[in-house]
């Protein structure tokens, strides 16, 4: 049995992918006009969050839900950034109230309070994805966090990311260094 092509069925994986997220821009990738996207919001099922911007219901949620809906909330080349990195690996002990998304461009939505913006433009060496979310290294991270999270707790989250494998190890050695810790 062929099930027929729809405009759900054609964005349902890209929401898979991102956390049940998807934008006007994923419509658009796909094939799928953004007023059908509108449609499909209208008669349930995923749900209108933000301009051009909506979430499938039926995705299980998870605790990196927050950090992905940030992401896309900001717009394109948009990336985690400071202690949101450190967060989004359990690293440091930080708890941060918003999360910082980074943008080489001004970004001029309207976001929610838990969203603070950084305009700043990364070099690649700097920028990755984890877990599916665009975000600064975990090395750029550590090194940006100066001044908002203690030093020992930023050396420790540099020993923590290179013994669980997210830090090479002369990452780690140049990181410390940097932070003005001893490896």
């Amino acid at each position: 049995m062929v099930l027929a092509d729809t405009y759900r069925r054609r964005l349902y994986p890209r929401a898979l992918d991102q956390y049940g997220y998807v934008t006007t821009r994923d419509a658009d990738d796909l094939g799928v006009p953004a007023v059908e996207l509108r449609k499909i919001a209208q008669r349930g099922g995923v749900e209108h969050l933000a301009y051009g911007l909506y979430r499938f219901d039926d995705v299980p949620r998870t605790s990196r839900d927050q950090f992905m809906e940030a992401v896309l909330r900001v717009g394109p080349e948009a990336y985690l950034t400071h202690d949101a990195v450190l967060a989004l690996h359990d690293l440091g002990l930080v708890n941060p109230r918003r999360i910082r998304v980074g943008t080489p461009r001004r970004a001029r939505p309207r976001l929610p309070e838990y969203i603070e913006v950084v305009q700043r433009r990364l070099g690649p060496q700097d920028l990755t994805v984890y877990e599916g979310i665009p975000s600064a290294s975990i090395a750029r991270a550590l090194l940006d966090c100066r001044g908002l999270v203690m030093g020992e707790r930023l050396a420790d989250a540099a020993r923590e990311a290179a013994r669980s494998g997210l830090l090479r190890r002369g990452e780690a050695d140049r990181v410390l260094t940097e932070l003005g810790s001893a490896a």
